[in-house]
């Protein structure tokens, strides 16, 4: 079993089997340390570790000389009487996961300020922008969005000036998954002077 752990997890894993009567190890697999079968185990008392935990603890941070971190598993197997009759650990390096967290944070957060004038005349970007934002701030997706959302959105392009570029409608059409009639309709509308109420007569 514990050369199956390491074969799966290797190189990133040391596998250690301990033994409780001896306080020795009795085999170490993928070696992260100098230790080797036979060496100390230095486990400690085993009756004063917490029983709710059922004979598993972890998962718990070890570090190693090199700085590298662990995430370590100790399990404590038991014979038939329920006596330990070995402890299994196992010692996982957190040095490619970490690596990987660190590269994809610094994919994901820019670190500059866009350069607003390469973008100023960018009214296609422009389109992105105001419907991603109100798909973020709905929480619902493009197509999804109710006849009133897309009032909303076409409000929102049409203060941004969009609508004075001459192709604009249909890459906003495009953009809703609507059809450029259902563009024109919505913009129509939303344009159209509220009627006055009528006063009442004296």
């Amino acid at each position: 079993m514990c050369q199956a752990v390491a074969a799966l997890l290797g190189p990133y894993a040391e596998v250690a089997l301990h033994d409780p009567d001896t306080d020795r190890v009795l085999e170490i697999w993928n070696p992260m340390t100098s230790r080797r079968a036979g060496d100390p185990s230095l486990l400690g008392e085993l009756d004063d570790l917490e029983p709710s935990a059922h004979d598993v603890f972890g998962p718990y941070e070890k570090l190693l000389t090199d700085g590298r971190r662990l995430s370590s598993v100790s399990a404590v197997l038991r014979d038939d009487l329920g006596k330990p009759s070995a402890v299994l650990c196992i010692n996982l390096d957190r040095t490619p996961l970490d690596q990987a967290a660190a590269l994809l944070s610094a994919f994901g957060a820019p670190t500059v300020e866009r350069p607003e004038p390469l973008f100023e005349q960018d009214w296609s970007e422009r389109i992105q922008n105001i419907i991603g934002d109100y798909v973020r701030e709905t929480g619902r997706p493009v197509e999804r969005l109710t006849r009133q959302d897309r009032l909303t959105v076409l409000g929102r392009l049409d203060e941004a000036r969009v609508f004075a570029v001459r192709r604009a409608a249909p890459v906003v059409a495009g953009a809703l998954r609507v059809s450029r009639s259902t563009v024109y309709g919505l913009l129509s509308e939303l344009r159209e002077p509220a009627p006055k109420s009528r006063r009442a007569d004296a």
